[in-house]
């Protein structure tokens, strides 16, 4: 490492810096590589840029550098890939997750799985290569039971992405439920701040609000809604229509009810019916201005809460609940072997039906060379996943989801 003055083309100094430079095979990409670390500010990296990009030197495209550390086999996908969840991370759950995929916990579980299925066509290739020594049924039995066991360790895997997504890409709550309810208090009360527009005139929120928060160290998507009844104006009933579909893809429905309304239990288990989502947590606002002694009672076949915007009454119990459903089928964020990529989840999947089409091979006495055909199929989904199989549509997408600079 050297320290300097970084000049122009005119001699003119542009900033104090220093510099290193790191030969090939011991930088980050590979290859050789010279890193400038100057002031943080925007005009002098510029400057500083303009300097050094010309006719043969260009900016680097998003995720570059990473993938030239791919392709010089310095890190795997899976590697590769934890780089840009790292720096997509913001809350200690996704950190956690992409940290340990970064650290290779993930990468040897699924060269474990590969080294199992490699086992397995082994022994079916060596009854190939040696048809006189043709497997009795014990051997069948043998083989079909380690067949077995990659599957069950597969698909132990690919459950964990019920948890995986949500910790990638957040669990989306969806605030909904009549007019006036309360939901845009409810949204501007988790959020901490004033969202959404609040007044008392029912049918205010014409369109969806969406905000993030962080809750346990859980990523949460949080949507306000429009209020669904029936209505005339064309803006409304595009904003419930528009309530409707975003609904269908809630991991949670937060349906909101008016407790002060007299009909508001008749409405409730009418609205309740319509709704298709079976994860629904009915929430009762306003509870401030219902009187002590009223019994509040909910439908039984549904969870509920009550609590009062105004006051924040039952709001601490609400976000204990939320971390609850969270929580439900979360994997083991210790273990660092959880998938939180839909593309992995994919071939995992695709993996598994190869998998069982081998065992059936076996257990139907279909020939070795169509089963060891399977069995090679689905240890290419796995060497998809980290690599060893890859195409420049694949890398293309993976590596545009990177910020320029790495």
């Amino acid at each position: 490492m050297r320290y300097g003055y970084f000049r122009d083309k005119e001699g003119e100094v542009i900033d104090e810096v220093m510099a290193v430079f790191m030969p090939e095979n011991r930088s980050y990409t590979g290859k050789d590589q010279v890193e400038i670390y100057c002031h943080g500010g925007r005009q002098v990296v510029r400057s500083i840029q303009d300097v050094i990009t010309d006719d043969s030197v260009r900016i680097a495209e998003p995720g570059e550098f990473t993938r030239l550390a791919f392709l010089a086999g310095r890190i795997d996908l899976t590697k590769a890939e934890a780089v840009a969840e790292i720096i997509a991370a913001n809350t200690e759950s996704s950190y956690s997750a992409a940290k340990s995929h970064l650290l290779g916990a993930y990468h040897e579980h699924i060269k474990n799985l590969r080294d199992m299925m490699i086992d397995v066509i082994a022994e079916v290739e060596a009854s190939i290569d040696y048809p006189e020594d043709e497997l009795d049924p014990a051997d069948k039995s043998k083989m079909s039971d380690k067949i077995t066991n990659v599957e069950r360790s597969i698909k132990e895997l690919a459950e964990t992405y019920v948890g995986g997504r949500i910790i990638n890409e957040g669990f989306r709550v969806v605030i909904s439920g009549r007019p006036n309810a309360g939901k845009s208090s409810l949204f501007n009360l988790l959020l901490k701040q004033e969202r959404a527009l609040v007044t008392p005139t029912a049918g205010t929120t014409r369109d969806y609000l969406s905000e993030w928060i962080d809750l346990e160290g859980f990523k949460v998507n949080l949507i306000d809604t429009a209020g669904l009844r029936q209505t005339s104006g064309r803006v409304e009933k595009e904003g419930q229509k528009s309530a409707r579909k975003i609904m269908e893809t809630a991991d949670l429905i937060v349906w909101m009810t008016d407790l002060t309304q007299k009909s508001w239990r008749k409405q409730l288990e009418r609205d309740v019916s319509e709704l298709n989502n079976k994860r629904i947590l009915l929430l009762g606002n306003k509870l401030d201005c219902v009187e002590k002694s009223a019994k509040v009672e909910f439908p039984e076949t549904n969870d509920h809460l009550s609590v009062s915007c105004k006051t924040g009454t039952g709001i601490d119990q609400l976000k204990k609940r939320l971390v609850h459903y969270i929580n439900v089928g979360m994997p083991d964020l210790t273990s660092g072997v959880i998938v939180t990529s839909a593309r992995h989840h994919q071939k995992l999947t695709a993996s598994l039906k190869h998998l069982r089409a081998a065992r059936k091979k076996i257990t139907q006495g279909e020939t070795p060379e169509l089963t060891a055909f399977d069995l090679r199929q689905a240890v290419n989904c796995i060497d998809e996943i980290t690599g060893k199989v890859y195409n420049e549509d694949i890398l293309g997408r993976i590596f545009a989801k990177f910020c320029i600079g790495k």
